[in-house]
């Protein structure tokens, strides 16, 4: 189902879009202060960094799920119509990311992957396939909504609760951004697709 190439660019693709907002998703810790030592953990008794308290573990951990999940939700829904799909990394837009990340650009737009569908799609298919990225997106949205709302989940993990109000934002926004209802968007093929079978 996956191929080596596959793998390859998912994982390229992850610490690319980690790399870009290391800096806007930040681990949530208590704030320095002018006794503050930065070479601590690194002497004997020192505590080291975990995975959450490394800013670009953390970055990847919030962003490149929503967009993992998205593309393979494409792919799959493609593959179960029996068409041809792959996942690729966009290395030409990660790599204009990363650019604008490093010469302190504060908005930064790029497109991190996208999958190339092959075959003959009738227009319902066409736009199930489309809103297939977008409608994980929005499924994810509303886990992390509905556990941030459970308010005994929190207690009892308050650790996950940055991850899951991240992922409740970076979700939601995934999910009208791509609902647009522009050609270079899924919201265009879903309202053309859907306009296409019942018009």
């Amino acid at each position: 189902m996956f191929s080596v190439q596959e793998l390859i660019d998912v994982i390229i693709m992850s610490l690319g879009v980690g790399f870009i907002f290391q800096d806007v998703f930040r681990v949530h810790s208590a704030p320095r202060t002018s006794s503050y030592d930065p070479l601590a953990r690194y002497r004997p008794g020192g505590v080291k960094p975990g995975f959450f308290q490394s800013d670009l573990w953390f970055a990847i951990l919030v962003t490149a799920p929503a967009i993992i999940f998205h593309e393979l939700m494409h792919k799959l829904v493609a593959l179960a119509y029996g068409l041809q799909a792959t996942f690729h990394a966009a290395y030409f837009w990660l790599g204009i990311g990363i650019a604008l990340k490093l010469v302190g650009v504060p908005f930064i737009f790029f497109v991190p992957g996208y999958v190339s569908i092959s075959g003959a799609a009738v227009p319902l298919q066409n736009a199930l396939i489309a809103f297939a990225g977008p409608g994980t997106n929005l499924l994810l949205f509303s886990a992390s909504w509905l556990l941030l709302r459970n308010q005994s989940f929190i207690r009892r993990h308050r650790r996950f609760a940055p991850i899951l109000y991240l992922t409740k934002r970076i979700n939601g926004f995934l999910f009208i951004f791509n609902m647009l209802p522009l050609p270079i968007f899924d919201g265009w093929k879903v309202y053309e697709g859907f306009w296409r079978a019942f018009f």
